[in-house]
């Protein structure tokens, strides 16, 4: 096998809590992960040497910054491979967006090349080499439905959500993760999400049950900062969304719809509104990395018009 294509799935929160600040400057959180059908495409071709990024889009550092080529470094030096690769990158996952793209990239380079040099790695072994280049590596690697905790490491399987139809808007604004928490003081906050209530809703197979208790705790930094998070929420509110929240730090905002003309409805709105270039309609996915397509409804998300 000379190459080989994985798509990397985007996710969002289903509930994010940061319980404490840690003495290392970390912080202790507590969330629902979902992966949803939103994905970037990353093919490697093996090479004589090196490690090469190649992106079609032109913000997306190609050295030694990128995720994906510190993931390759990482597995290179773990697992010697003969020869080297050219890894070639369709960005689709919005940036700067809450919705952990670069994690996802360096999650399907595990895959990529473990399948590509037959490295012999479980997923188990990926996962543990994924949390050395970012806390939310690990969970892509596996994808689906998890809980997370830690700062982010610590997952624990979860069954899927009930079923719901998507819509994702990512406004014209980019969030840094660090400005979201430094700014996040978690200590005088005296409400926090209920994540077990989350977890139970998901259980039940209920999506009102699941919907009635999701939040984001760092909405109250981003949503304050940019205001048109709140501006994008309404509108889903309005147009029947049983949830509506930011994903990650944002800005991304995510509506969960119990039907799929009102998510398509919603989707209409919030396009003639203008207030997001990036709009997808989507669903949930059952994986963080996927090597051959799947006939879905709505591959890819759809961003239409």
């Amino acid at each position: 096998m000379e190459r080989i294509t994985q798509r990397a799935m985007a996710k969002i929160n289903l509930g994010l809590d940061v319980v404490r600040r840690l003495a290392n400057g970390y912080h202790q959180v507590k969330m629902v992960m979902q992966s949803v059908r939103i994905y970037d495409e990353l093919r490697f071709e093996k090479t004589k040497e090196g490690i090469c990024l190649e992106t079609d889009h032109a913000l997306l550092p190609t050295g030694g910054d990128n995720l994906a080529v510190k993931a390759a470094r990482l597995i290179a030096k773990e697992h010697p491979f003969c020869g080297g690769v050219k890894i070639t990158l369709k960005k689709r996952i919005p940036m700067a967006a809450g919705m952990a793209g670069g994690s996802a990239d360096a999650a399907a380079v595990f895959h990529g090349l473990n399948s590509l040099f037959s490295l012999g790695m479980d997923r188990e072994e990926m996962m543990r080499l994924g949390v050395r280049i970012g806390a939310d590596v690990p969970f892509c690697i596996a994808g689906g439905t998890m809980l997370s905790e830690g700062i982010g490491e610590i997952l624990t399987p979860l069954p899927a959500p009930p079923r719901a139809f998507l819509v994702i808007a990512k406004p014209a604004v980019d969030v840094s993760t660090a400005y979201v928490y430094g700014n996040l003081h978690v200590e005088t906050l005296q409400d926090h999400p209920d994540i077990e209530a989350v977890i139970e809703g998901i259980r039940s197979g209920s999506l009102e049950k699941m919907c009635v208790r999701m939040e984001n705790i760092l909405e109250h930094v981003t949503a304050e900062k940019y205001p048109i998070i709140k501006e994008i929420k309404t509108i889903f509110n309005k147009c029947g969304a049983s949830v509506s929240l930011m994903s990650g730090s944002g800005p991304s905002v995510f509506a969960l719809f119990a039907q799929r003309e009102w998510a398509e409805a919603a989707y209409g709105t919030l396009k003639e509104s203008g207030l997001a270039p990036s709009l997808f309609l989507t669903e949930f996915a059952d994986t963080g990395c996927e090597s051959a397509p799947r006939r879905r409804q709505w591959r890819n998300g759809d961003e239409r018009g």
